[in-house]
């Protein structure tokens, strides 16, 4: 288990007196996905939220997080976000443009401001899971705080499907 701590994204959400959870669960190297996160904390894959890294051909690095059972729906991205093309980074460019390692990356709080665009799925929870930015810490928090966190961070943040 990771010790509870104070992340980038913890700080954001508690600069903006934002109400959320620290959710810490033990590490599984061999399996970081979405899906098993939520198990080992307790939800839904699908409410357990997962933030990927692309490029638009158009606007450059963005963020999107959905839902931890989903597969990313690059031509909805590249279309909300005004690109004609959008692609996943490569893994090993994801730590130098967030700074976050694979399984930790959270829309929040990382080293470069990026816009982010959430899965209007969200909208079904109460709450969702979010990377807290380290691998074994997750936040629960509501889908319109996140947003609005990511409004006040980044300066967008948008919903898509």
């Amino acid at each position: 288990m990771v010790p509870m701590q104070k992340t980038n994204a913890a700080r954001v959400l508690d600069e903006l007196g934002m109400n959320y959870q620290l959710l810490s669960y033990e590490v599984d190297e061999s399996d970081l996905s979405a899906p098993n996160v939520a198990a080992k904390i307790g939800l839904e894959a699908a409410q357990t939220f997962k933030t990927l890294v692309a490029r638009g051909d158009r606007t450059g690095v963005l963020m999107a997080c959905l839902p931890g059972d989903a597969e990313l729906d690059l031509k909805a991205l590249a279309r909300v976000s005004q690109n004609k093309r959008v692609e996943l980074v490569s893994l090993k460019e994801v730590q130098p443009l967030t700074g976050y390692i694979r399984g930790g990356v959270s829309p929040l709080g990382g080293r470069k401001q990026f816009p982010v665009y959430l899965d209007e799925l969200a909208q079904l929870y109460d709450q969702i899971a979010i990377s807290a930015g380290v691998r074994g810490l997750q936040l629960f928090l509501k889908p319109e705080d996140l947003l609005q966190a990511a409004q006040a961070s980044w300066g967008e943040f948008s919903e898509y499907r």
